[in-house]
């Protein structure tokens, strides 16, 4: 059965990166992108704010994305270290990854707070990546639907649409743990994911769904396989340009 949703691969490169390796690092990734000469699916790379201008600067004229690792809610004001979504735009991004496990957990982020931080994407002319996923206390809790369900009907917001909204749904438990669900797992999790979203858009079977969590190079192709899969939401792999480009490569055409 031929795509109906455009997949995309996106590498999270979390607190990682100092100039030169970053640059070598998005210029890699483009190169082997220009190379491959696919244009069937969607690269995006999310550096360190630090790195996105120039990161975006790097890829500049290849078919690599760019985007940010989280915002703040507002456009300006006094918030020391923070970073708005109108500044990262202005940086060069087109994505922003808001309510990953680690701003949750490390940083308390509720489900309003990582709601305001979508829409501050949309104000911004931002897609927005909206993490889910369930601990493993929850997961053994048999408690994963009903903490998936809370978490998308609490962060994303009202008036979504599949061009507006990416969400990325990462078991806290598999993340940087090298440990993974099932095939199995994945399908389930994700069709319950579409479901719930239909509480919230009418375009929930076009808004592209990832998987994350230890996505490497020899799993990839059978973890993007699975039904409702779109695409992936790299961590550690996303660090390396041959690794990443493996991933990419691994979704099924067609």
């Amino acid at each position: 059965m031929a795509r109906t949703r455009r997949p995309l691969i996106a590498g999270n490169w979390k607190m990682n990166g100092l100039g030169a390796d970053a640059l070598a690092l998005a210029k890699g990734v483009a190169d082997g992108l220009g190379k491959a000469a696919w244009n069937d699916r969607d690269l995006l790379v999310c550096p360190p704010a630090t790195l996105v201008m120039a990161v975006a600067q790097a890829v500049r004229g290849s078919a690599v994305l760019v985007g940010g690792q989280d915002c703040h809610a507002k456009p300006s004001g006094a918030h020391t270290g923070d970073i708005a979504a109108e500044m990262l735009r202005d940086s060069g991004a087109a994505f922003v990854i808001v309510g990953h496990s680690e701003r949750r957990t490390d940083h308390g982020e509720t489900d309003a707070a990582v709601r305001a931080k979508a829409e501050a994407a949309w104000r911004a002319g931002l897609v927005p990546i909206v993490c889910i996923g369930e601990t493993l206390a929850e997961r053994e809790a048999g408690r994963t639907f009903a903490v998936l369900a809370g978490q998308i009907k609490g962060s994303v917001p009202a008036g979504a649409t599949a061009a507006k909204l990416v969400v990325a749904y990462e078991p806290v438990w598999a993340i940087g743990t090298g440990k993974t669900p099932t095939v199995a797992e994945v399908a389930n999790a994700h069709a319950h994911i579409r479901k719930e979203l239909g509480g919230v858009t009418a375009e929930a079977p076009q808004v592209r769904l990832l998987y994350g969590g230890s996505v490497k190079g020899d799993n990839a192709a059978e973890l993007l396989a699975a039904g409702d899969v779109d695409g992936a939401l790299v961590g550690g792999a996303s660090l390396k340009a041959d690794e990443f480009l493996a991933i990419a490569k691994a979704v099924q055409r067609g």
